[in-house]
């Protein structure tokens, strides 16, 4: 079982390195600033890494001990929270869609802690407020820097050296993003090593930005794609003005030991530049409203596999699980269903 925590932790972490921390450099990806994807990714892994052994600590003690208490936090109990955050994310990586590494660990751990009868109720309802909130700030940051860029941009259109600093600005934007990404997103693989005393809060960040960066270059590119391509195109200073937005809301989460959505943060920054140059029309996009849809289902999702798993496995209780499983195996037939005839009416017309 400690075998099987370790490598799931750290598979984890690579899978945080490819979906939270790789959407960090979207913006100045997306406007051009850094035209090759692989040096994009190169330089997230840096700035994660660094700002995880830099001020990750005060967000692993939330997610290792204010959630849950922490001597409730076993072996066992460790790999299914990690197993069930894992296997939430890596879905969510595989069909490119940003999606918050703080939400499926939160979640997973609360589903452990209602299934062992102890959760600290007022810290997560506090998490969950600031996670309401917090992506509509962005946004409204957003389009309240978005229209201001609007009226700076024509008047240093064609000046080579205002172009030269401001891709410079965007691509240093983009690493304090990443940074802050680092300093709030490790904890969420290595906070449950630590609550079960497998490690060390300060060797665990180590290992865990370790990870982190390499499931950057290694499985970021998709992620990145969508943050930067599929929403809306940037130019040099709409980027900036996302990344610093985003990058400041969790830093100051991050000091607050507050495991908080960046990609939330950043893609909902995107929305509010975005609108400010196309209007709603950004809201009709098919790829918002799949994120938007992720974004729900990711905590809660990880939640009820926790909950779950510890039911089954632990409890030994099969009849709740099987009555819970039939009902999601019910909705998701329904789901799909629903799907196919809306295509099929979409078609007939």
């Amino acid at each position: 079982m400690v075998i099987a925590a370790w490598i799931i932790a750290l598979f984890f972490a690579a899978n945080i390195g490819a979906s939270g921390t790789a959407a960090s450099m979207g913006s100045a990806y997306g406007a051009g600033a850094i035209k090759r994807k692989w040096l994009a990714l190169v330089l997230v892994a840096v700035a994660a890494f660094m700002g995880a052994i830099i001020g990750g600590g005060s967000v692993v003690k939330t997610i290792s001990g204010g959630i849950v208490p922490s001597h409730l936090i076993t072996t066992e109990v460790t790999v299914i929270i990690l197993a069930s955050a894992c296997a939430t994310l890596f879905c969510a990586n595989l069909i490119g869609v940003p999606l918050s590494t703080s939400e499926v660990t939160v979640g997973a751990v609360v589903g452990a802690g209602l299934a062992l009868g102890h959760v600290y109720a007022g810290k997560v309802l506090f998490i969950v407020i600031v996670w309401l909130v917090m992506p509509f700030i962005a946004m409204a940051i957003g389009l309240l820097l978005g229209r201001v860029v609007r009226l700076i941009e024509p008047k240093c259109v064609g000046v080579k050296s205002v172009t030269v600093a401001l891709t410079i600005l965007l691509v240093l934007a983009g690493c304090y993003e990443a940074f802050s990404a680092g300093m709030n997103n490790v904890a969420n693989a290595i906070g449950p090593l630590v609550a079960a005393g497998m490690i060390s809060a300060h060797s665990g960040l180590y290992l865990g930005a370790a990870f982190v960066a390499i499931g950057a270059i290694a499985l970021g590119g998709r992620v990145l794609d969508t943050n930067a391509k599929k929403i809306t195109k940037l130019t040099l200073l709409q980027g900036s003005v996302v990344s610093i937005t985003s990058g400041t809301l969790v830093l100051i989460s991050s000091f607050f030991g507050l495991p908080v959505p960046l990609t939330q943060a950043t893609t909902m920054a995107i929305f509010g530049v975005g609108q400010a140059k196309v209007g709603k029309e950004v809201w009709r996009q098919d790829v918002v409203k799949r994120i938007v849809r992720t974004w729900i289902a990711s905590p809660v999702s990880s939640m009820a596999l926790t909950f779950l798993m510890i039911q089954l496995v632990m409890e030994g209780k099969v009849v709740p699980v099987v009555v819970i499983l039939v009902i999601a195996f019910g909705l998701i037939s329904w789901r799909f269903v629903a799907t196919r005839r809306r295509r099929y009416s979409i078609y007939d017309r």
